[in-house]
This record gives C-alpha cells, structure tokens and sequence, in this order.
C-alpha cells in the first residue's frame, strides 16, 4: 500500500465525480462569487465487531491527502502545474497519504437506497454481509462547505466474525486497496484524540458517537 512510485501531477481536465464552478450572487446588496465543487454525495458506516469487541475501520492510500502533504513540503508546487503531467521537486515516503476512514463511498448508483449503499460498501471494503434493516442511522452532515457542500449519511451496525463472509479489501478494478483496521475499544478514545494518526473527522465522530450512545451499555465509558 505505501510503495507509492513515479508520481506526476496534472490539471484535471474533465471528472465524472466532481465539476468546478463559480457562482456568482448578490448578498445583503453587495457583488459576490464563489468558486467550489460539485460533487456526490456519500455514506459512511461505523461497524462495532461484537466477537471481537473492536471497531472497524479502513485504511488506504489517498492521492489527495499525500499531494496536500507534499504541497506543504514545497509550497507553490500544485499551483504551478498545468495539463502536463510533473513529477513534484520532491518524494515522500506513502505512508504520507495513508488516513484511516470509515467504511463507506460515494452514492453513486441511482437506485439504491443510502443503506443499501452503505451494505454494498461493508461487503466490498469489508468482508461483512449486512441487510439495510441491521443498519441505524446515525446523521446526516455537510463537508467541506467551502468547498463542496456535499452531504455524508453516517450509519451504525454490528456485526460478528460470522458474518464476515468476504475478504474486503475493496474493489481492485476501480483502484482500491484497503486494509481492514480491527481498534480495541480500550484503545478508541486515545486512537481518536493522537493528533499524530492520520484519520478523517467521521472516525473521531463516530468513535465519540459510540461512547456515548452504545458504551454504557456495554460498561465501556
């Protein structure tokens, strides 16, 4: 997963997953406009592994997360790229783009319902076959308002090791390469607050949803 070789960076000439725009508008009787990016709307799943008293979390490689790295490490760097491809001035090591996230993925097949997505993601990235009536729904938020706007659905599940019937991992024809993350839960509360861990901010609002909604019953706190 970290063997991250011959990198080159181009501007993005078309996307089926995400459109710049510019919005211009009037607010309060003042001229404005606004750039951002319109792109699909996603789900996201906190699996609680009953057998193993564990969360589960993925782990991957994300292209984003290691060219925002490098950026900080020579500044100016993507700002400068045009439609040629360029490698960067320098190399980081991928462990520099590896984040820990929630399972789950973009809604993008019309049709299923955002707990069937989510189900289709558990078994895909995960191994776990769930049937949407096992799931809770948790919430539902906005992400990178500056930016995006888009929505994300969290839900909640348990699963056992018996019902993991697949190997997870992701889909390899679409690029995926993900490992599954078992977290103690004597280890949670101190895995989302090391500021030092890569992880997004739905693992560290999943993990606080947990202990206060499914702890106490369990006598974890």
């Amino acid at each position: 997963m970290e063997r991250i070789e011959g990198v080159a960076v181009g501007r993005c000439a078309s996307s089926p997953n995400m459109q710049p725009l510019t919005m211009n508008y009037r607010q309060n009787g003042t001229q404005r406009s606004w750039n951002f990016m319109k792109t699909q709307d996603s789900v996201a799943l906190l699996l609680f592994n009953t057998t193993r008293r564990s969360l589960v979390l993925v782990k991957q490689f994300r292209p984003a997360v290691y060219m925002s790295e490098l950026d900080r490490l020579f500044p100016g760097f993507l700002a400068s790229l045009d439609t040629r491809p360029r490698a960067p001035p320098g190399v980081l090591p991928g462990s520099a783009g590896v984040i820990h996230e929630l399972c789950g993925g973009i809604v993008d097949q019309p049709g299923l319902s955002l707990a069937e997505v989510a189900c289709k993601e558990a078994w895909e990235e995960c191994g776990y076959l769930l049937s949407p009536a096992e799931l809770l729904l948790v919430a539902s938020y906005k992400g990178g308002v500056g930016l995006t706007g888009s929505s994300q659905t969290l839900f909640y599940a348990e699963v056992t090791d018996a019902q993991k019937g697949g190997p997870g991992g992701g889909q390899a024809e679409e690029g995926e390469l993900i490992e599954v993350v078992h977290l103690p839960l004597g280890e949670a509360q101190v895995f989302s607050c090391n500021p030092n861990i890569p992880k997004t901010l739905g693992v560290i609002f999943g993990i606080t949803w947990f202990f206060q909604n499914v702890g106490p019953g369990l006598g974890v706190h």
